[in-house]
This record gives structure tokens, sequence and C-alpha cells, in this order.
């Protein structure tokens, strides 16, 4: 028997990311697809990160390159190994262990598509390990179907005996409900020693990892086991059916995280949260909301009913209602919507207001100002205190370029206005209903677009004869005809 780590001894993670994912019939490898805000491998890591290991190694092999760089988008400094055409969770952790070198300690395994579990159910299994002096220790979750999972076999005193392989397994070891979860800890040196040892007679064809644990046992080394506190953290994402369950869940631990910070929220079946979202206390999130990757709400602001952020700035006690945001800032006090679609680069200052029907693309709006309904704001600069009558577009782009339009302070213009960019509109200026603006506006002055207007009598009938239109017009013609017949008799 060999000794083992102390529990101060180094501790290296190892992710297993090399699979190909069949079921999820995508051509995105599985451990890059996403829930909560995050990669399923990404998950992973975050959690491995916050053990603060020695060293993270994850294993990739099918999409290589597209894998490599989301994990070390994730965690900056990770060890990238290439699994060869050995298969098996073997070999992956084998090369692992190569490129840990003379390692010495704990060797935690995880599998880049399990990502529920918790940082405290990793050091639960870590301290068991520690205590026990074992060679191996394995979290094991009890399932009512544990159809697809390799299960867990004891030994008649209770202690784990070997790990069989769902497609190995005997119709009686199959009948057996406590499954293997995937996640390992192993002394470093021992892991090296049998894994040397591990062939790949089996019906799959692959050097499986969990061979280990009988070829330890036979040894006569300890091997310990720690139950999962929540079996459905331990459950690994094969298809789509599965991702939407892990979302699920995940979603749900979030909701519950945030209402106990003091969020309110209404509807947790109707609301998701990204973990990787932050919200004040007295937060207030109406149903059907949805706020989406590093989007942060302050203390006070109201979201939803039915609003999406993603990646969004929420001032304290703004209000967000019916509306689409991305990469977006909204200031404190201020309101949004309802049916407002905020796109990237839109800044509202404090007490500001995008109200009904308002499109705004890489604008910045300043405090107190208002683009209240049925508008166009982009590309544009609009200073304090500023009032958009209805309607209001600005004509950013002449088929070649995008042209800015800058609204001073205290700028209040008429329903439906036009302003053709580039241009700017002096502090204090006003501009009249139905104006375009195609040059600059002083400071102070009255803008109007004016035209005689001209009316063609009997357009109509004579352009449209046979029409609803021209019926009316004939109809209303003879009735006015009738009417001044009428008031001449009687003058």
């Amino acid at each position: 028997m060999t000794q083992h780590p102390s529990s101060d001894a180094p501790l290296a993670v190892i992710v297993l990311a090399a699979g190909q994912g069949t079921r999820m019939k995508s051509a995105l490898p599985k451990v890059l697809h996403r829930i909560g805000g995050r990669t399923l491998v990404g998950h992973v890591l975050a959690t491995a990160a916050a053990l603060e290991p020695d060293a993270v190694v994850t294993v990739v092999r099918h999409e290589r390159d597209l894998v490599a760089q989301s994990v070390a988008d994730d965690l900056p400094g990770v060890r990238i190994v290439d699994q060869d055409e050995v298969p098996g969770t073997g070999r992956a952790v084998e090369l692992a262990l190569g490129a840990l070198e003379d390692f010495d300690g704990d060797v935690l395994v995880l599998s880049g598509d399990v990502p529920l579990l918790q940082e405290q159910t990793l050091r639960s299994i870590l301290d068991a390990h520690r205590a026990g002096a074992a060679s191996a220790t394995l979290l094991t979750a009890v399932l009512d179907d544990a159809t697809g999972y390799g299960r867990v076999l004891r030994a008649a005193d209770g202690s784990v005996s070997r790990i069989v392989e769902q497609k190995d397994a005997s119709a009686e070891e199959a009948a057996v409900t406590e499954i293997n979860a995937g996640v390992y800890v192993f002394a470093a040196a021992r892991l090296r020693n049998e894994l040397a040892r591990v062939g790949t007679a089996n019906a799959q064809g692959e050097k499986y990892l969990t061979d280990v644990v009988a070829l330890l046992r036979t040894a006569g080394d300890a091997v310990a086991a720690v139950a999962a506190p929540d079996a459905d953290s331990a459950l690994g994402v094969n298809d789509r059916v599965q991702l939407s369950d892990a979302a699920r869940l995940l979603n749900a631990r979030t909701v519950r995280h945030w209402q106990r910070e003091g969020v309110s929220i209404l509807d947790p079946a109707t609301t998701w949260i990204d973990v990787t979202a932050t919200l004040a206390p007295d937060v207030t999130v109406l149903p059907g909301s949805h706020i989406l990757r590093a989007t942060v709400v302050d203390e006070g602001a109201t979201i939803g009913p039915d609003t999406s952020l993603v990646d969004c700035e929420v001032g304290a006690n703004a209000t967000v209602t019916r509306t689409d945001a991305t990469l977006a800032v909204i200031g404190a006090n201020a309101t949004v919507g309802p049916f407002a679609y905020l796109r990237p680069g839109t800044e509202l200052g404090e007490g500001g207001k995008i109200g009904t029907f308002v499109e705004t693309k890489n604008s910045t709006i300043g405090a107190r100002s208002k683009v209240p309904h049925l508008s166009y704001i982009g590309d544009t600069t609009i200073g304090r205190g500023v009032n958009l009558g209805a309607g209001a577009i600005t004509a950013n782009y002449d088929d070649v370029t995008k042209h800015r339009t800058e609204i001073g302070d205290e700028v209040h213009s008429g329903s439906h206005n036009v302003f053709v960019a580039p241009v700017r509109i002096g502090d204090g200026a006003k501009t009249g209903a139905g104006a375009v603006i195609r040059k600059d506006v002083p400071p102070g002055a009255l803008a109007l677009s004016v035209a005689p207007q001209r009316n063609i009598d009997g357009w109509v009938e004579k352009n449209r004869p046979g029409t609803g239109a021209a019926q009316a017009a004939a109809t209303a013609r003879s009735a006015q005809k009738a009417d001044d017949g009428s008031q001449e008799q009687n003058g």
C-alpha cells in the first residue's frame, strides 16, 4: 500500500472534453452547447477554478481548435492536451497525466458534460478522499432509471468493488441503481501505475478509466465513494432533452439564489437568469423576463414583464417593460418601453425615457431626455432635457456611410421629424411638425419645412374611376352642391 497525500496536498484537475456527443445531433461539439450563460465545459471549468487548483488540464479531440479556444477563453492558463487515436476516458486521463509530468498529489477528474456540479460537492469528495487515505474516491448518485450510466458495484461489506459500464453489464448488474457520476479523485502516483495496466478488451474497445477502480481494489488499496447530495447535479448531458433538463435545473437554482439575496421574482417558471448576471437587492423581475450574459441590474429596478436583457446595465430604480435590449446602458430612474428595441451602443441617461415602439442603436440619450414613441434613433447624440415628438427618425445611412446626428440640450422637436445626418441641432432649438432637417439648426432657432399645400380638385374621380373612393367623392360632391344651392335660395 502506498503513502497518500496529506490534506494540504497539491491538487490538479483534469477535464475531459474530447468527445463528439453524437446523440446531440449537432455540428457544435457537445461541450460547447450553452446553458445559463456558459458552455457546458465552461461551467465545469468555473467550478474547478473555485477550488484554486495548482493546475487544470483539459483533454480535447473532436473539433479540437474550437473547443480549445473556448476553454482558453473560459479559463486562461489552462493546459490543453490532445487525445490520440486510442479511445476512452482512461487514455484521455493518461495523456493529461503526461502533461502534468512529475506532479504528485491529488488528481480530480471531471467530465466536460456534467455542468451542474457545485464547488461544495467537489470539496466534499476531496475531503473524504484525504480523510480516508484512499487511492481513489468517486462520486455516485442513486437514480430511479440508471439507463446509460456506469453502475457502481459494491462488495459484501459495502465498499466499492468495481464499476461496470452499461454495455458490459450483466442483467443483474444493470439492475443496480447506484451510478458512477464520472467524478473521481485519485492519488496521482497510483493512478499512473494502474492506468498503464488498463487494456481495451471490452464491448466498446476503449480504455476505461473505471477499470482503475477494480485494479486498485485487487492491489488492496482503499477505494471510497461519496454520494452526491443532489442526484440531479451529478447527471451528464448527452442529448437535447438532457440539455434542456439541465438548463431548467440550473435556472431554478439561480433564481432561488437571487430570491434569497433580496430579489423579488414573481414567476420563477418563466424567468430565466444566467449565472453570469448580477442583480441587486430590491430588484423586481416580472413574468416572462430573461436576464442574460453579463447583465447587471441595480437596486430597486423593475424588469418586465416580457423583457430580454443581454449584456446590459440597468441603473437604480429604472423600469424596463416589454423590451428587447442588447449591450445597452439604462440610467437610474429611467423608463424604457413598452415594446422598445435597444440595440448595441444605446446609452440612456438618468431619468430619461425610451418609449413605445422606439428603436435605438449606437446612440447616447442624455439625462431627462425623452424619445416617447414611434421613433428610430441611430448613430445619434442627444443632450439633456430633450423631447422628441412622435415619429422622429434619424436618417443616418447614405448607402455608403453611417453619419451622426447631434441634438443639443433642451431641444424640442415636433411630430414626424426626419433628421438627415450629418446634422446638428443647437441647444434650445425647436423644430416644427413634419420638418425634414437637412441643415444645422443654430441654438434657439425654430426650424420649419414649409411648402404651400396644393389641392387638385376631381383627381380621384378622373384617375380612379369606379373605385369606392371615387364613388364616395362623387356622393360628397353632389351633397356639397345641393347644400350650396340650398344656401343660395335661402340667401
